[in-house]
């Protein structure tokens, strides 16, 4: 059997399990193999197998299949949070069922090459249960944001990243802050940590009101009645900045962060900035310095955008990105995504 991909899967092969001798192609080659069959009346074919092929460029790519932005019901947070190992993993499997998993699949085998998130959560989770053990004193969102501000964003051949079903360079959209980097996110330098009060700010800022959150904190709750408060100063390690269309000049929107230093005692964190097309990204502070005494500072990042030179594209929003450095090792990074999506 030849099982070709349709045009939205591109070339990406998947090393699906099948109970008859079978091949996978990409799209291209299904279209020429298809216009073969169909012009010859006896179309031959072989299949030689050649085993193992390391080293495959470009990798990582993001798979046609993968999860996409941005947050519908939420498009303030950044949506995926970041991509991580899930095409083709070899893995220990069952004997209880064959390798396709079908009834009629008498095989038994101890390992089995898989697909699909099912695949890339146990690498993140694996990840984070790494961090844990490292950092038992770190906070679920202090582990995130380790890995989410580490991530890699070039593949092997150190090009952009690329989205698999279009060929083209992905954006945010596709994986977040980039692809997980273990070794990095074992010293972040900083942390954008967030506490369980966050959390409940966070969820009156979308509407949810004390009784329904109570639900959730089992405690009792009560939220800002003077002022609302802003669903994007949720201390994510990435930015979204989300306008309301508008057709007026410039609009300015400032979101606020806080940075926990995990890493030396004395550090000096000075910020690079990445503004797209149309977008000013500023940042105040712009130079961050932690002591025995300070180990947690906050700084302001105003977007403002002229609605007349910002080309949105398909994606509907453009991207930049905040890193602290500190002259070092640490490079903290986080995404910024400006759009005008409404939620749903």
């Amino acid at each position: 059997m030849i099982l070709a991909n349709g045009a939205s899967n591109g070339e990406g092969l998947v090393g699906d399990a099948h109970l008859i001798p079978a091949c996978a192609v990409g799209s291209n080659e299904g279209d020429r193999i298809k216009a073969y069959a169909s012009s010859h009346p006896n179309p031959i074919a072989s299949i030689d197998f050649r085993g193992t092929i390391v080293g495959i460029k470009p990798a990582p790519v993001i798979a046609s299949f993968s999860g996409r932005g941005p947050n519908g019901l939420n498009p303030e947070i950044l949506k995926p949070d970041l991509i991580s190992p899930g095409v083709n993993i070899l893995a220990a499997w069952t004997d209880a069922v064959g390798p396709t998993g079908l009834p009629s699949d008498p095989r038994k085998t101890e390992f089995n090459i898989l697909s699909g998130t099912s695949m890339a959560c146990p690498h993140v989770s694996g990840a984070a249960a790494l961090l844990k053990s490292a950092h038992p004193d770190w906070s679920p969102a202090a582990i995130r944001s380790a890995m989410m501000t580490t991530t890699n964003l070039v593949d092997n051949s150190n090009r952009s990243l690329i989205d698999e079903s279009t060929g083209k360079s992905a954006t945010p959209y596709d994986y977040g802050s980039g692809h997980l980097n273990l070794v990095r996110a074992m010293d972040p330098g900083l942390v954008y940590d967030i506490t369980n009060d966050d959390y409940i700010t966070y969820l009156c800022s979308i509407g949810y009101g004390p009784k329904t959150i109570q639900v959730i904190t089992r405690t009792p709750v009560r939220c800002p009645t003077t002022r609302k408060p802003s669903p994007e100063n949720l201390n994510y390690p990435s930015i979204t900045a989300l306008f309301t269309t508008s057709r007026r000049g410039s609009l300015s929107k400032t979101i606020v962060r806080t940075a926990t230093n995990v890493g030396q005692t004395e550090a000096v964190y000075r910020a690079k900035i990445e503004s797209p097309r149309g977008v000013t990204i500023t940042v105040k502070p712009p130079r961050l310095v932690f002591s025995s005494a300070v180990k947690r500072r906050s700084y302001a990042v105003t977007v403002t955008v002229d609605p007349r030179n910002m080309v949105l594209g398909e994606t509907g929003a453009v991207f930049g990105s905040v890193t602290w450095f500190d002259g070092g090792k640490h490079v903290v990074r986080s995404p910024v995504v400006v759009t005008q999506m409404n939620p749903l």
